[in-house]
């Protein structure tokens, strides 16, 4: 039996990251999504919120178990007997980030292989903090996440007020 881990912060969860676990549960036995508790960047819901949403993103999905976790991968990878790192790539600068990320992974644990997964096309441009954003400026983002996570994402929105300290650097403003 193959176990693939899929890491990552899922903050939210989006239909890109879904789409990769799904086509990741066509090439291995079982699939591990893990979600990292506590990472190098400011995050808008709280681990188990993170963990309860990615659930539902997968309730009917029997070769995905939803997991929290902390400390590294490679680690988690040997406590879950998972033999192989799950990413997805969109862009360029998403390459350089994983290809040094597997190198180092490989270095840690020369025995977990890392798979990277094209994203689909429209998903490119999809990530966590451009839903964040987008749903702080009030825009539209049914296309890009789970009915559940634009709730939850709503909600956590109008609990915090304006959302204006969710705003990266490079804005959709301009």
């Amino acid at each position: 039996m193959v176990r693939a881990l899929f890491p990552g912060t899922f903050d939210p969860v989006h239909h890109g990251h879904i789409d990769i676990a799904q086509r990741a549960v066509r090439m291995f036995d079982e699939l591990v999504v893990a979600v990292y508790d506590k990472p190098l960047k400011s995050l808008l819901f709280h681990p188990q919120e993170r963990i309860d949403l990615v659930r539902q993103a997968f309730l009917n999905e029997p070769k995905v178990r939803v997991i929290g976790y902390s400390g590294l991968t490679v680690d988690l990878c040997r406590k879950i007997d998972a033999q192989v790192i799950v990413r997805g790539l969109r862009v360029f600068s998403d390459f350089e980030y994983e290809f040094r990320m597997a190198l180092a992974n490989h270095r840690l644990a020369p025995d977990i292989e890392m798979v990277a997964l094209i994203t689909a096309e429209e998903h490119t441009f999809l990530s966590s903090s451009t839903v964040r954003e987008i749903a702080s400026l009030g825009g539209d983002i049914r296309s890009m996440v789970p009915p559940h996570v634009e709730q939850a994402l709503l909600r956590r929105l109008k609990e915090l007020g304006d959302g204006h300290h969710l705003i990266p650097a490079t804005s959709l403003r301009d």
